[in-house]
């Protein structure tokens, strides 16, 4: 018998990326050439890693096709904080890394756009122009036209074509009037041709007006300050110390008749900056309140501030790593308000001067022409579809062209890890709202049900506008929900088609010729 020889190969590759580190070796064993692949999860700072034993069998990347039947479990409630997943998600070797530093690109021109990237992707996208002017966040002092008990809501007058909608439990109640029982009937609160004061809180949407409250906030870089309410709340994104720290600080300082929300950029904010701010929002409060008292509505009280001094105020914080902006005066205004609400990330904001467009440079335009298409590929092979109805967004999952490498389950897991992670990336892009449900392809193990679900949440927390996601179903799919503040991406550069009216399919007269299709028997 031939003796077994082994070399030493002469080749070794690494390859590192995100949470993982590849390696591949080339030997030579009995004058043949063979390559092993290993992918193992990337050491932490500070702890060993466990060694493999000797001739332990390669973990395989792998993804593939559904299976026919399905098992599920009830797990334990939904978190929504990040890092809090039951147990550790492996990461998908072509995903990115779990958290990125962002950077901020703002391009004007004949409006503003507004470009939130975190490493090479795009993940939020805004833009503002002279004829389409978000309202959310203005204040007016609105009369109310038409008042229905029978859907709890009003209709209000705000002045800005459509009237807008308030519901019962948007109606801001005096408590010295009605006290602190139960709550009174929206028709016992208002009644047709009163003036109150409301916020949009949501543009209008197709044929629907805004949506309207009656609960008024101001907006801060380190606060919202809410007149007429007690309430004292910390951003939940804060560690326990600063939270801590901040409502002792917060509660001193808040006058009498108002809540107080701490943002996340109030993180290592002075007491005196906080007070600073409060003093501002509370003044800003007694002008509109002095405005109000003259009447004379339906009328704009208070515009809240244009896209660029709103991104500024809701994405810029320590972990961005740069602001980039086109335009002079647009670089100004924002240095200027950083000077005032956040000298230390002043640095941060920079003026773009290359010749080359900074929307081309980044690659930002064909990243949005591709979130505009129904289709999108995973990095494996594998593809989502979204499909979006009147009452719901559908996104589905599939496998396409990835057939993986090692077993079933595994393919599917590793195809529905992929998934999870462009989903949450795609829903910020899109700025998808309501409900939303997901089919990712069925999994045998109750194990890996949890790992999807759990990367899901992962990749949902890093979204600053409210989400929640349920259990997987009895038949496998994932239940979700996205405040709705906007209209999305492809509403905001789409039309229904004239030809089809929007159904996406041309449909015959069936008295007048032969169907396309034969029915079935």
């Amino acid at each position: 018998m031939g003796r077994f020889r082994r070399q030493r190969g002469t080749e070794v590759i690494r390859r590192v990326g995100g949470d993982f580190v590849e390696t591949l070796k080339k030997r030579q064993v009995n004058g043949s050439e063979v390559e092993i692949r290993r992918i193992a999860a990337k050491a932490s700072t500070g702890v060993k890693t466990a060694k493999k034993k000797k001739g332990a069998r390669p973990r395989q990347r792998g993804s593939g096709k559904s299976r026919p039947s399905i098992s599920t479990t009830r797990g334990a409630a939904p978190s929504r904080r990040a890092g809090t997943v039951p147990e550790t998600v492996p990461s998908a070797p072509a995903g990115r890394p779990s958290s990125l530093r962002s950077k901020i690109l703002v391009s004007v021109g004949e409006g503003t756009r507004v470009a939130i990237m975190e490493g090479p992707d795009l993940v939020e996208y805004y833009s503002e122009s002279p004829g389409s002017v978000s309202l959310v966040g203005n204040i007016y002092l609105a009369v109310v036209r038409n008042v229905l008990p029978g859907m709890e809501a009003a209709f209000v007058d705000i002045g800005e074509g459509k009237n807008g909608v308030l519901y019962a439990d948007d109606v801001y109640v005096d408590p010295e009037r009605f006290g602190r029982g139960a709550r009174p009937r929206v028709e016992q609160v208002i009644s047709e041709g009163d003036e109150l004061i409301v916020q949009v809180r949501r543009d209008s949407m197709g044929a629907k007006g805004p949506r309207l409250r009656g609960h008024v906030s101001l907006a801060g870089r380190f606060l919202v300050l809410q007149p007429g309410l007690s309430n004292v709340a910390i951003s939940q994104r804060l560690s326990r110390a600063e939270r801590s720290r901040l409502r002792q600080v917060v509660a001193e300082m808040v006058p009498p008749g108002f809540g107080v929300i701490a943002r996340t950029a109030a993180r290592q904010a002075t007491s005196k900056e906080i007070e600073s701010e409060v003093a501002k929002l509370a003044d800003r409060w007694r002008d509109i309140s002095d405005q109000a008292a003259q009447g004379g509505g339906p009328r704009l009280l208070h515009r809240d501030s244009d896209l660029l001094i709103r991104v500024i105020r809701e994405h810029l914080t320590s972990e961005t790593r740069r602001v980039e902006i086109d335009d002079k005066d647009s670089h100004k205004r924002a240095v200027d308000y950083l000077r005032s609400a956040d000298p230390d990330l002043v640095s941060r904001v920079r003026r773009y001067e290359n010749p080359i467009p900074l929307f081309e440079r980044f690659h930002v335009d064909d990243q949005v022409r591709k979130a505009l298409k129904r289709r999108v590929p995973l990095p494996s092979g594998g593809h989502l579809v979204f499909d979006s109805t009147e009452a719901l967004t559908v996104v589905d999952v599939n496998t396409g062209r990835f057939v993986g490498r090692s077993n079933l389950e595994d393919t599917i897991l590793q195809n529905n890890l992929e998934a999870a992670e462009e989903i949450g990336r795609q829903l910020r892009l899109r700025d998808i709202g309501g409900i939303i449900v997901i089919d990712f392809i069925d999994m045998t193990r109750e194990s890996n049900q949890r790992k999807v679900l759990a990367k899901l949440k992962e990749v949902l927390a890093r979204d600053k506008t409210r989400t929640e996601a349920f259990e997987v179903s009895r038949l496998g799919l994932v239940e979700m929900t996205r405040k709705n503040v906007s209209a999305g991406l492809l509403e905001s550069y789409s039309k229904p088609c004239d030809s089809c009216g929007g159904q996406g399919r041309i449909v015959q007269d069936p008295t007048s010729s032969r169907p396309r299709v034969a029915a079935g028997i």
